[in-house]
């Protein structure tokens, strides 16, 4: 049964970001959404936490929250998908339930 995981708050303020990935199981899909996109940014001291976990889990920005924040497809770690709303939607579609980590 997989999960999509949301995640709306900055890892740098908050510790929901670090609570989804340690919860998260083989092949479920994490979708960082609202302040939690800044978080995809390469470089940053989570990176190298997203990356590992790339391995089992489907990484999705939503691309409306990333353009609202200044970002760009091509700041983020490689391999991180951004979606629009109808990916959204489709994600919640593919998966079994949907988390929401506040």
């Amino acid at each position: 049964m997989t999960t999509l995981h949301t995640i709306n708050k900055s890892p740098f303020e908050r510790s929901a970001m670090a609570s989804c990935l340690n919860h998260a199981l083989d092949g479920d899909s994490v979708l960082m959404i609202e302040d939690a996109v800044v978080g995809a940014r390469k470089g940053t001291a989570i990176a190298n936490d997203l990356r590992e976990h790339q391995r089992t889990c489907a990484i999705y920005v939503l691309g409306p929250d990333l353009a609202a924040r200044g970002l760009k497809p091509e700041d983020l770690i490689e391999g991180i998908t951004v979606v629009d709303y109808a990916g959204f939607v489709d994600l919640a579609a593919r998966n079994r339930r949907v988390c929401a980590w506040l």
